[in-house]
């Protein structure tokens, strides 16, 4: 093990896996090992409603208190929960999900266009760019981090089984929504990324380093590709987003 040093605080690393405050220290909860885990506006709430599904813990934040329901599928246990917006929230959220025993867990949320992409396209990133901060924390300093090819290969056979196409990507993730430049969204596109997001560096990141599986997918949303382009922010794929989450995650 071997703390890493640099004169820019984001650079800096420590590979120790025991932190002074640890998700489990609290020793409340034993979950199921599976986990949907998806941001997708009220669409979990109105799922859980629906089918009666029981809470089975929360995660508590100074601003929120996130509900964790159990929902049995395909066979399966597995925990239900929304994610919250942003790297380093989502990070802190999947990390407390995995130190209460989650292993397979399987994501979805919302993107902007930075080519031209109708709307509610689905996407699977297999690459995103680290220009956030949370991953920093959990994987030593690179460009990009890479989709778990497993996860990647269970939420293409979901997408098959509830007949939806869908694109590989590679994904700009970013904390600046509104630091989105002109000139910025022209160097995305000449490397090679087709859209942008807030999680998904910092999530394959935590998921990497506490050695679970984690897969995320997209949908279209809003658009950087033309900014007269007027949309209804992706709302019309939560509910098949969702299915596609559920069906994805008993095949991990």
């Amino acid at each position: 093990m071997a703390l890493i040093k640099n004169p820019i605080p984001i650079l800096e690393y420590d590979d120790n896996p025991q932190a002074v405050l640890m998700p489990d220290r609290a020793h409340l909860y034993q979950f199921p090992e599976y986990a949907v885990f998806p941001f997708l506006g009220d669409e979990v709430e109105r799922y859980a409603k629906r089918h009666h599904c029981p809470k089975i813990g929360e995660f508590e934040t100074i601003t929120k208190i996130f509900p964790i329901y159990q929902v049995s599928y395909g066979g399966k246990e597995l925990c239900l929960c929304q994610a919250p917006l942003g790297g380093a929230a989502a990070a802190q959220f999947l990390d407390f999900l995995i130190g209460y025993g989650v292993r397979k867990i399987i994501s979805a949320g919302s993107c902007g266009a930075l080519v031209p992409i109708e709307e509610n396209q689905f996407l699977i990133p297999t690459e995103a760019l680290r220009d956030e901060g949370a991953s920093y924390h959990y994987l030593p300093a690179s460009r990009t981090v890479q989709a778990d090819p497993a996860a990647v290969a269970a939420i293409e056979k979901a997408m098959k089984k509830n007949g939806f196409s869908w694109q590989e990507c590679r994904t700009w993730t970013t904390d600046g929504f509104f630091r989105e430049t002109k000139d910025l969204v022209a160097y995305r596109r000449e490397e090679g990324f087709s859209v942008v997001e807030m999680e998904c560096a910092s999530l394959f990141a935590c998921a990497q380093f506490r050695n679970v599986t984690f897969g995320q997918f997209l949908f279209t949303a809003d658009t950087l590709a033309d900014i007269q382009d007027d949309r209804d922010w992706g709302e019309k794929s939560y509910a098949p987003a969702l299915q596609i989450c559920l069906d994805a995650a008993v095949q991990l």
